[in-house]
């Protein structure tokens, strides 16, 4: 229920807005604005979904934890919904998850988060299985 009742309110948004700025400046520039934002949108996606998975295979190879990149894909797919979604706010949201400046600072912290949540398990007794990815040879 949560969920839906998010969904409506990010529907709401996105249709106030998209009358607000239909009204300033009219309907074909805010369609064409919306059009365009979503052009560069999926742009970026692809690019930064590459680079995303050139990443995480480098980091699988070389037997280090891709945690950081496979956190990235996940931001990645997340701005992917986004994009798709008519409007301004989606789109600046996808934009912004698709920028790595922006997406570094949401791992870091969310990194950060999982880290302390372990911790915090941890010394309350319980057990993290962590599963070795490699290859056995």
């Amino acid at each position: 229920m949560p969920v839906l009742i998010l969904l409506l309110l990010a529907m709401a948004v996105e249709l106030t807005v998209l009358v607000l700025i239909g009204s300033a400046i009219g309907v074909l520039p805010t369609i064409l604005l919306v059009v365009v934002a979503t052009v560069i949108g999926v742009v970026l996606l692809r690019r930064e979904g590459m680079r995303a998975l050139t990443a995480f295979q480098a980091k699988v190879r070389s037997g280090q934890q891709p945690q950081g990149e496979m956190l990235d894909g996940v931001l990645i797919a997340v701005a992917g919904i986004l994009v798709v979604l008519p409007g301004f706010v989606s789109d600046v949201l996808a934009i912004a998850l698709l920028f790595p400046p922006t997406r570094a600072l949401i791992r870091g912290r969310v990194l950060k988060r999982a880290e302390a949540r372990a911790r915090r398990y941890r010394e309350g007794g319980g057990q993290i299985f962590i599963v070795d990815a490699r290859p056995s040879d």
